[in-house]
This record gives structure tokens, sequence and C-alpha cells, in this order.
């Protein structure tokens, strides 16, 4: 049996490394700062990616995939960028071994240096925007939607399962367009796209917003972002689009001929969520026995565990579990039924819980007896006995009571976790508590530098549905027109 959960009251941070190794969804590897990412936790990415890769195609976007590695030179094209990514960058020097006979080991051969450097992709700008370069030439061409499905490298000095890791799994969309106002409505698009899937997917409540200029993507003239907030009070940033203006086009020559048959450099977008998501998943919902996942995304939705003293009560009650298997193979759900002889029922009921399988069903001899088996959602802890031949009804119905639930009980909280702050000693009191601070600010670089400095707080988004206000800045107690969401983050 997997070791006890250290509770989130005791260390939160424990809790959550304690839940990502127990439950089976990844461990540390032994490449520094990358994960194991176990059959588990890949199931659920996979159901992750398989909403999303079809909201992505019901929106026009395909599939394509690009190098792993990019030329050195092309990071340096556009300004921002290369400062945005450079102190992340893993680089690529040679491309050969040789065996070294004196630790009869191996050591890199000197003279199979690289003409040019090559770094391990942080992200695709440079290298997809070096291709668009031969795929567009009018605007007949446009637009251009593309995704990627793949693996980044960015070189992280304190990591975390999923949070944050040196290498990690994401899609990345890289989109080309005529105009300005395309590419901007294409922005707001996809990260409605990402807001939809968190809230109707994962059960996780986002708020929609903007970035500040110190926060945004780097080379991106504005990135759009969802925030969510996690049970410990910091915030989470769960998935972003940039609206990339011509930045890109300018810096790898990408232009058009436009209807009126003059040249022009197209406008461009990125966006992107990766394996963070399961993080955010963890720490939304989950409990201190286990996780807590929702039934649309789950890797197993239900499981079906038996009780039995002797073979003749293990044959009736097998029977009564394989027709309800089947039934609920026909309505599309995923369903185990564990009849592992070398597992106690108990065992298996902790084991269950730990992995979040949102319904258990359990088919007793004594409860057959009356016609019934136990249902159990994984969401409120509770059970109660149906009848069998209503078992399979009740338990697709249960699927959408829980996945409602989730949510629900998730907005609540995040709602009840927004501050209106007017003063700076209340500022500072209430961050330590945690949640999102709703404050005035004066829009200056400097007044929020200085408040991550003396607070580790940052400006999370401004959110869209802003309404202006007039106001005094929380710190600088300058003018502001409108309040914007602080808080400690992930």
């Amino acid at each position: 049996m997997a070791e006890q959960l250290t509770t989130r009251e005791e260390n939160y941070s424990q809790w959550y490394n304690d839940l990502v190794i127990n439950a089976g969804l990844a461990e540390n590897s032994s490449v520094r700062g990358c994960m194991v990412i176990k059959p588990y936790g890949y199931t659920l990415w996979e159901n992750m990616q398989h909403v999303l890769d079809r909201m992505f195609k019901r929106t026009g976007h395909v599939n394509a995939y690009f190098p792993l590695l990019i030329p050195k030179s092309y990071l340096s094209r556009e300004a921002h960028h290369v400062e945005g990514f450079a102190k992340e960058c893993a680089v690529v020097t040679h491309y050969r071994l040789k065996a070294d006979p004196e630790t009869h080991g191996v050591v890199v051969d000197p003279e199979a240096k690289l003409e040019e450097e090559l770094i391990v992709r942080p992200t695709s700008e440079t290298i997809i925007w070096s291709t668009y370069k031969n795929w567009i030439h009018s605007y007949r061409d446009l637009p251009l939607l593309i995704n990627q499905w793949a693996n980044v490298m960015r070189w992280e000095m304190r990591t975390r399962l999923f949070l944050r890791t040196a290498e990690f799994l994401w899609q990345e969309g890289h989109t080309a367009h005529q105009t300005r106002e395309e590419a901007l409505e294409e922005t707001e698009k996809m990260i409605n796209v990402y807001a939809e899937f968190a809230e109707k997917y994962m059960a996780m409540p986002v708020i929609r917003g903007r970035k500040t200029e110190t926060e945004r993507f780097a080379g991106a003239e504005d990135t759009y972002c969802i925030e969510a907030l996690m049970q410990d009070g910091k915030a989470l940033q769960a998935g972003t689009s940039h609206f990339l203006g011509q930045n890109f086009a300018k810096a790898f020559d990408v232009q058009f001929l436009n209807k009126e048959n003059k040249l022009e450099y197209v406008w461009a977008t990125s966006w992107g969520v990766s394996t963070r998501l399961i993080g955010g998943l963890i720490m939304t919902h989950s409990d201190n026995n286990g996780l807590v996942l929702p039934p649309k995304i789950a890797p197993l939705q239900v499981v079906i565990i038996p009780i039995y003293r002797n073979d003749e009560q293990l044959a009736q009650v097998s029977e009564v579990a394989e027709r309800i298997k089947g039934a609920l193979l026909e309505r599309d759900i995923t369903v185990k039924f564990d009849n592992r002889e070398e597992y106690r029922s108990g065992w298996k009921f902790h084991e269950y819980e730990l992995q979040g399988v949102p319904v258990r069903i359990t088919v007793g001899a004594r409860d057959l007896e009356q016609g019934k088996v136990e249902l159990f959602r994984r969401d409120t802890l509770e059970k109660w006995l149906v009848d069998t031949d209503s078992a399979v009804d009740e338990t697709v119905a249960l699927m959408d009571k829980i996945q409602q639930n989730m949510f629900v009980k998730a907005k609540a909280f995040r709602d009840a976790s927004i501050h209106r702050v007017d003063t700076w000693e209340e500022f500072q009191e209430q961050i330590e508590k945690g949640g999102f601070l709703y404050c005035h600010w004066d829009g200056t670089a400097e007044t929020e530098e200085k408040i991550k400095e003396l607070t580790k707080a940052t400006i999370r988004c401004i959110p869209f549905d802003n309404p202006q206000e007039e106001g005094r800045c929380v710190y600088s107690g300058r003018p502001s027109h409108q309040r914007v969401l602080f808080a400690r983050a992930y």
C-alpha cells in the first residue's frame, strides 16, 4: 500500500509531491529537473490532449511538427525574445562522442564541434517563422493556422513535478494573418478556448485577462492569460495567448502580396498550455485522501469492486459486475472490474480513492440478496445503495453531478478568495493569507516591481471585464483608473 500522505494543513508543498508520486502520476528521473510521466499520469494528459485537439480543429487549426533543435542565430533575430529565454537555453555544441582509453568511457570529440551551435527549443516561434517564410507568399496563403504537440526544454533551477520542470510537454499554436484585427481576434479566440476547457472539462474556474507589459511573453505586443487559484491561495497561470504583432514576421522577413498587389508583413499569434495543467488540476480539487478528478478527463471513470466469501458468491458477484461493466462501456464510460484476489477490498478502496477515480461501485454478495449494489462518489466521499437494475443509469447521471459539483465548489472557494484591498497595510496583511488581491495600481513598472520585491506578489492579470473606476494606487497613492489582480503564484 502507498505511503501515508502528508496532509495539506501540515505541509501543502509536501502533500502535493506525495500525491503526485503515490498516486502514480509521475516521478523524478535521473536527469536533473526532468520527470518520468507514468502511465496513469500520461493517460490523464492524453485525455486532456484529445479534448483540446478536438477544440483546436473545430476552430480551423491543423497539426504539424517542427524541429527540436534551433540554430542559435535564430534566437537573436528578435531582441525581446532572446532576452526572455537566454538564461533558460540548453545548447548543443558537438555532434559526436569518442572512446576514452584512459577512463574506458566516452568523451566529446573535439573535432565534431558544430559550425553553429543549436538550441534545444524553449519555444518554437523562431524555427516556425523561418519556415513560414517559405510557405507564405500571397494573401491566398493566409490565414495559416497551425498547432504543434511537442516537448520543450527550459533549464529551470528550482523544479517541481508538473508545475515547473526542465523538460515538459505542451502544445503551441502559431498562426499568421493578413491584418492586425484578424490576429487580435485569433488571440482572444484561443484564450477563450483555454478558458472553456479549464472550466468545462477540468472543473477549474479561471479569470481571463491581459498581462502587464512586464509580465507579457518575450517578443509579444500583448499577452492574454487565464489565471486559476489553488487551494493554498496561490495563483497558477493556466494558459496564455500572445499577439505577436509583426515582430517575428519582420525578424524573418515574412511578407505577402495583398489584394492590391503590395507587399506587407504578416501578423502573428502564438498560444499554449502544458502539462502544468495537471499540477493545477491536482491543487484545485484534491484532498488529504488523494486525487479528486473530474469525470470528463479522469483516466478511469468507474471502478467495480467485488466483495464475497466463497467461490459461489464470487460467481454471483462477478456476473452482476460484468453486466454493469459491459453496459457502462456501451455508454463510453471507462470502467475497470478489479477482481484481483491478491488484494483485499479495503486496500482497493484506499488505492482508488488515492487515484481519484470518480465513482466506485461495490458489488457485494450480501447487498445482492436485496437486489442492491453500493455507489460511492469520490468528490464528496458519500455512498449509498441502489437497485442493480438502475445502477448503470444512476452512475452515468452521477458523472454530470460530480463534474458540476467540483466546478461549483472550486468557484465558491475562488470567489471567496478575491479580496478588495485599498491600503498598503491591508495589502501586506492579506497577501500573507493568500488569494487574489483586487487593487488599484498606478500603471508603472516601477511600482509593480517594488510590490513584487516587498511581498513576492505579482500582477496576475488585468481582467477583461474590469470596470473603470477612479482610485489611488495601493502602494504609491498615485491616481489609478482600474483595479488589477495581485497574488503570489507558482
